[in-house]
């Protein structure tokens, strides 16, 4: 059989990077990893393509070649999804779509032969047989299941099925599900409440094939919570740290995890020691109310700037998720959400209006009050899918205002330095290669000479000198990661949001303003008064 695995593409993104990519020859951050171990479980016979859509275009003789296409991805990929499937079904060839986007909502993948919802491990036999059976299989091949695969018998990813040139960072996966239960989130119902964990050799073997494939440089840990068990994340970390002396240190993880981690000086330590050098928190708000009313109790009743100092200061720089639109949240938030970031040493702030995602509890919430509009297509720059107690008008200007802060120059090279100023150097570095050598040069003739920021970047630049090569690293790092960052918000994300204002004042004319917005509005028309 020959099958052909298509990553879906994805829009212009806040973490798809897209602008960073192009300053560093790159031409996606991270690789399909959901496909590449899928790939894995496939009986070994079989003769396996990947296309990613992010890297090349996937062509008309790769879906002819192939006797059956399968295709996985997230919402926001789901335009992408769906035009490989109809042009496979076109070609006449089988379709098989699973991953989260299928898992939550099967109804947007009628046009696909099959839909396979839910965890491969311990289930791959449905779609064999799918494959085999050439039509005759029924249209959902696995809804998901009472009990949740363990992941110990997931196998390693077929990394050789990657062209990993073409990628910024590579990832691995150790645990699945998070023990918390906040409202807005579809990891716990996808993957549960009790994490699932790999045993320390398992996650070495995985360490050994990207090491074995020639991969140096970045791994993402992409567990949605890395210590959700932090008993299991103690026994780990030892084993990758002894697995990173031994090689001399190739990569440098990160990964995410809970705020209640500054809590555990161990875990801190462990962590340094293995070599993980960043990790991103769901911060999600500085109001105790609101993280009450979204059931993020393990934030309340924290110190949130003081854990973020002690994560920032133990060695790894901080990235941090925040969210707006709460019912508890009232116009005040967004100058609260507003200090809390421009007082952290967090760079990447990524702050998004709240959506109801399927199958969440704030979904199943929203729907029995009546407050849901339409399921969610990953957009987070427009009217919101339920109805804000806020009021749409209030929360798309309150928010396109706190955008326009968060990610001015000043505002983010100054969180920059912040970062530079406190974070420790990492237990181990490789050497300097001249990949890094031609990364820097390229970064500082397009940022620092013919870029627009220029002005920003060479005193970050020059403050990290001071504090040695490991923070040169990280300066040029989020230099580079800030050139997407600023572009994106200033080319895509304020139009949308006024588009998206317009639609709403035309609706409803007489909503009330964002306080911030409505004095800028007196001061124009002041201004052209006066002229």
């Amino acid at each position: 059989m020959r099958i052909l695995l298509v990553h879906p593409e994805f829009p212009v993104t806040y973490w798809g990077f897209q602008y960073s990519l192009e300053l560093i020859g790159k031409r996606a951050t991270l690789p399909p990893l959901g496909l590449v171990t899928l790939a894995g479980l496939l009986p070994h016979g079989w003769d396996l393509r990947l296309v990613d859509a992010n890297i090349e275009k996937v062509r008309d003789d790769d879906i002819l070649w192939a006797d059956a296409v399968l295709v996985g991805g997230m919402l926001v990929q789901v335009p992408s999804a769906l035009d490989v499937i109809r042009r496979a079904k076109a070609l006449g060839r089988l379709t098989i779509v699973g991953g989260p986007a299928c898992t939550t909502s099967p109804e947007i993948f009628a046009e696909a032969d099959h839909v396979f919802q839910g965890e491969a491990e311990g289930r791959i036999e449905s779609v064999v047989g799918a494959i085999t059976a050439r039509g005759s299989a029924p249209h959902v091949l696995a809804e998901m299941p009472d009990v949740r695969p363990d992941v110990s018998t997931s196998p390693i990813p077929r990394f050789d099925l990657l062209d990993l040139a073409q990628y910024q960072t590579m990832s691995v996966q150790y645990s699945r599900g998070c023990p918390f239960t906040c409202e807005f989130c579809d990891i716990i119902e996808m993957f549960g409440r009790v994490p699932r964990t790999k045993p320390p050799a398992q996650v070495l073997a995985e360490l050994d094939a990207l090491a074995a494939g020639g991969w140096r440089g970045p791994v993402f840990f992409v567990d949605d919570n890395f210590i959700g068990n932090k008993r299991a994340a103690k026994k780990l970390l030892p084993e990758v740290a002894r697995w990173q002396i031994e090689h001399g240190y190739p990569f440098a993880f990160y990964t995410e995890a809970s705020v209640n981690l500054a809590a555990d000086a161990t875990l801190l330590a462990m962590m340094h020691a293995a070599g993980f050098d960043s990790v991103f928190l769901g911060i999600e708000s500085p109001s105790p109310e609101s993280l009450l009313g979204t059931k993020k109790k393990q934030n309340v009743g924290i110190d949130l700037h003081e854990a973020v100092d002690t994560i920032t200061r133990s060695g790894m720089d901080v990235m941090a998720g925040f969210i707006v639109g709460f019912d508890e949240d009232g116009p005040s938030v967004f100058e609260a959400q507003r200090r809390f970031i421009d007082a952290s040493p967090i760079p990447l702030a990524m702050v998004g209006i709240l959506t109801a995602l399927p199958s969440t509890q704030l979904w199943r919430r929203l729907e029995a009050e009546g407050r849901l509009r339409h399921s969610s297509d990953g957009d987070a720059f427009a009217r919101p899918n339920f109805e804000p107690k806020m009021g749409d008008v209030a929360l798309l200007e309150g928010y396109a205002a706190l955008m326009r802060d968060v990610y001015s120059p000043e505002r983010y090279y100054a969180r920059c330095h912040a970062v530079v100023e406190r974070v420790r150097a990492p237990a181990g570095s490789p050497p300097v290669a001249w990949r890094d050598i031609v990364l820097a040069l390229r970064a500082m003739l397009r940022i620092g000479v013919l870029g627009p920021r220029r002005r920003h970047f060479w005193p970050l630049v020059g403050r990290s000198l001071s504090r040695g090569t490991h923070a040169l690293r990280r300066a040029l790092t989020f230099a580079v990661q800030g050139e997407h960052l600023i572009r994106y918000t200033e080319e895509h994300v304020l139009p949308r949001l006024e588009v998206a204002l317009a639609d709403e004042r035309a609706r409803a004319p007489d909503a009330r303003l964002h306080p911030a917005t409505a004095t800028a509005r007196v001061v124009r028309l002041r201004v052209v008064a006066e002229a």
